[in-house]
């Protein structure tokens, strides 16, 4: 399950996400500058100082303050385009903010993690993402989307073929890998549930917030700033697991993207139910508005 079973699910998910990516979608991103920019100063500066503020605030174990660390620095993926599409958000912003994070992340992960770990020092003294982890990382993220946008770029009939049934089998690989974590080590999941279930819906309830509040504070589009909120508030999980088990080779280092990606679906459900209907009222406000005859 481990060493083969969660890489490989992975590895399908990164290349159905590289089958819906054109270089494109990376151009996109200087067409909505301001709405990029925002959402990822979101994702990787105020994120993980919150995440940290939390860990601090509700004084996690060592390993485990770690593990929320890392599922803070991981980015988005297809759950939240799937999630920014119900809700009647902006997808095309969504792709371009998941192609730039996932970049992003081969660098910024490692860097989160190891300075979380240089803080909390969970492993005696080991060193935690070392320049070859690293590769490992940038292999676990960036080859198979990679390879995903080659099958695109080279063969796009195939590619739109295949799209919609790896998608449904990314969100079903989701489910069944996130369920058998938490299964195997169902022991380990139970003695730390009580410490990790507040503080990741905690941690998931500000991650929504942030990502819709700040964008429409700063007068980015409705549709835009539900996928942001989309974008910043559903972690990759799966990506965060990975890393703790394969590459740190810490089951428990996986516990709170486990407990996460098990509580992040409902969570994220009712969110995007509050904020569709926020837009739909202020939408059909602003319709009555302007049918009011003008004063004289």
């Amino acid at each position: 399950m481990t060493t083969i079973g969660l890489p490989v699910a992975l590895g399908i998910i990164m290349f159905g996400l590289g089958l819906s990516l054109t270089l494109g979608d990376f151009a996109r991103v200087l067409k909505q500058p301001k709405a990029v920019i925002i959402a990822l100063l979101c994702q990787l500066i105020v994120l993980p100082a919150i995440c940290f503020g939390l860990v601090l605030a509700f004084q996690l174990p060592p390993v485990l303050a770690v593990g929320m660390m890392m599922l803070a620095a991981s980015p988005g993926g297809t759950t939240a385009n799937l999630y920014s599409h119900l809700f009647r958000g902006d997808v095309a912003l969504n792709i371009s903010l998941t192609a730039v994070n996932s970049v992003l992340a081969v660098f910024t992960l490692p860097i989160i993690t190891n300075l979380a770990i240089l803080f909390f020092n969970p492993f005696d003294d080991q060193l935690g993402l070392q320049w070859s982890k690293t590769l490992e990382v940038f292999a676990i993220v960036l080859l198979p989307v990679a390879l995903g946008m080659l099958v695109r770029r080279f063969a796009p009939t195939f590619a739109d073929r295949m799209d919609k049934p790896v998608r449904i089998a990314s969100v079903v690989i989701l489910v069944v890998v996130i369920a058998g974590a938490v299964a195997s080590n169902w022991a380990l999941l139970l003695a730390n549930f009580a410490q990790l279930a507040l503080i990741t819906v905690v941690f998931c309830l500000i991650s929504l917030s942030i990502g819709y509040l700040v964008p429409r504070w700063l007068r980015v589009g409705k549709r835009q700033a539900i996928a942001a909120s989309f974008e910043i508030g559903i972690h990759n999980a799966t990506l965060a697991i990975v890393i703790a088990q394969t590459v740190l080779l810490s089951t428990e280092l996986s516990l709170p993207a486990a407990v996460y990606g098990v509580l992040m679906f409902f969570i994220a459900f009712g969110f995007g139910f509050l904020i569709r209907d926020r837009a739909d009222a202020a939408a059909a406000v602003g319709d009555d508005a302007a049918e009011q005859p003008a004063t004289v």
